[in-house]
């Protein structure tokens, strides 16, 4: 494959990646809005709360689609569960620095936090969680 045909198969693979991501991203910001707006709950708890949502639609949507994947869930699972462990902890970490530090918005702020995430999360899933193993003979 040129490089040019690998980069252009990289970009569309990482918009799918973003596309399915808003999707998991609806259920995040849902989950966060309802909890600090309806239960008064601290923004960083919500968004963590949002987080876990999000992270279980992107893995149904990331297997199925993004990456097509065939291999066995028991593979995937923890290797997705284990990317998206450090994205919630970067995550976090972004929204309290944001929000309590800096006195953001939370609503800025998880915009914020979200498109970094997003590249620590397409990267992981890309290059282990759904990773495929290519053969010398033409990859």
């Amino acid at each position: 494959m040129t490089d040019a045909r690998s980069a252009r198969k990289l970009g569309g693979q990482f918009l799918l990646f973003a596309g399915v991501g808003a999707i998991g991203t609806a259920a995040q910001y849902s989950v966060l809005i309802a909890l600090v707006r309806l239960a008064r709950m601290d923004a960083v708890l919500a968004s963590t709360a949002g987080f876990v949502m999000g992270a279980c639609v992107n893995y149904m949507l990331n297997y199925l689609f993004t990456f097509n994947s065939g291999k066995r869930h028991a593979e995937t699972l923890p290797k997705f569960f284990t990317v998206a462990l450090l994205g919630m902890g970067i995550n976090a970490a972004i929204m309290a620095g944001l929000v309590h530090e800096a006195g953001m918005h939370y609503l800025l702020a998880q915009i914020v936090a979200t498109g970094l995430v997003l590249v620590w999360n397409f990267a992981g899933s890309k290059l282990w969680v759904f990773r495929e193993k290519y053969h010398e003979h033409g990859g």
